[in-house]
């Protein structure tokens, strides 16, 4: 079986670490990241900027191949199908585990997640893991045990065509697990002024900021509701965009 693992906190991040070590029980990984944090990338693509692939020779990934790129994690994914495996078959990607929460209208921000979309729009199977804790150094073995069992249960029980699956973990003791749906909700105050003396000729500078509004905090069957009943939440998402009830 081989396995792709990608993320977009940047190569040597715990977060992906520890997947590409827990999947090597699964099959044979391949690891493909960044170079460095690529949060926020979605599933955009170097149009421009050409792209390098460096491999790692020296690693304790566990007999897993591994491979930098300075692409985004959508790259990494192209870059897997076309040149690592041309005429191999990739059985399964699987993104993270990505410091943050990929929950609500997280998602479509997520280089985690876009990273499983190409992988569905390539026909390969793909998850991606998040826990709601940016620290680099966030405590993951409450989630460890679920890795194998729960990415091998959806490889096993398949994944449609067109679909992946966004799993968010909360932080501490894992209390269940539960299918969600996408919290509806949105980003205010997202703009912080740069303080600092801005360079000649610019009106103003920002960096990004803000806080997360839960439009339906009564709800208890979206991912953020299980996250904060200490819940895994896995929530499936569709390449098909298309909004049916508006036709």
């Amino acid at each position: 079986m081989n396995i792709v693992v990608v993320n977009d906190d940047g190569w040597g991040t715990a977060g992906i670490r520890l997947l590409a070590k827990e999947m090597t029980r699964l099959g044979h990984v391949t690891v493909i990241a960044p170079d460095g944090p690529r949060s926020g990338k979605g599933a955009s693509i170097s149009v421009e900027t050409p792209i390098y692939l460096r491999r790692i020779e020296e690693h304790d990934l566990n007999g897993a191949d591994v491979y930098v790129t300075n692409g985004t994690p959508a790259d990494c994914i192209k870059i897997a199908r076309e040149y690592i495996f041309p005429n191999e078959q990739i059985d399964l990607v699987v993104s993270g585990i990505n410091h943050g929460s990929n929950a609500a209208i997280n998602a479509m921000y997520s280089g985690t997640i876009g990273a499983c979309l190409v992988a569905a729009e390539k026909g390969i199977p793909a998850v991606g893991w998040s826990i709601d804790d940016h620290r680099p150094d966030v405590d993951l073995h409450w989630l460890q045990p679920f890795l194998v069992e729960v990415t091998q249960h959806l490889y096993e029980e398949g994944i449609a065509p067109r679909t992946v699956f966004n799993i968010n973990a909360p932080v501490g003791e894992i209390e269940g697990i539960r299918w969600t749906r996408q919290c509806v909700g949105h980003w205010a105050n997202e703009l912080a002024p740069i303080t600092e003396p801005l360079p000649e000729g610019v009106l103003q500078g920002w960096k990004l900021a803000g806080a997360f509004i839960n439009e339906e905090p009564s709800a208890n069957d979206t991912d953020i509701w299980a996250m904060e009943h200490q819940l895994l939440s896995i929530t499936p998402l569709s390449l098909d965009w298309t909004d049916y009830g508006s036709l």
